[in-house]
């Protein structure tokens, strides 16, 4: 599992996992709207991690960012340490 500290929203941490095959999975945050966060979760599961960054990178909510905005730098953060040489 991974963990993302968010920065400017009501959710504090983004717990995740990416697949093998690059599927994201298991989203849960902590902190913040419950259901709209659950929404999200659900809504995710299973999805490719590009698409998911793609869908949910730069909406805005308080601070010029959001929590799917959040997921999605926690998305882009992963991939950046994950990727090959």
């Amino acid at each position: 599992m991974q963990t993302y500290i968010t920065k400017g929203t009501c959710s504090r941490q983004i717990i995740y996992d990416v697949t093998a095959d690059n599927k994201v999975t298991g989203v849960k945050f902590i902190g913040g709207c419950s259901g709209n966060l659950q929404a999200i979760s659900r809504l995710v599961e299973g999805k490719d991690i590009d698409e998911v960054i793609s869908l949910l990178k730069g909406i805005k909510c308080r601070s010029n960012t959001s929590c799917g905005d959040q997921f999605a730098l926690a998305l882009i953060d992963y991939k950046q340490r994950h990727s090959n040489p």
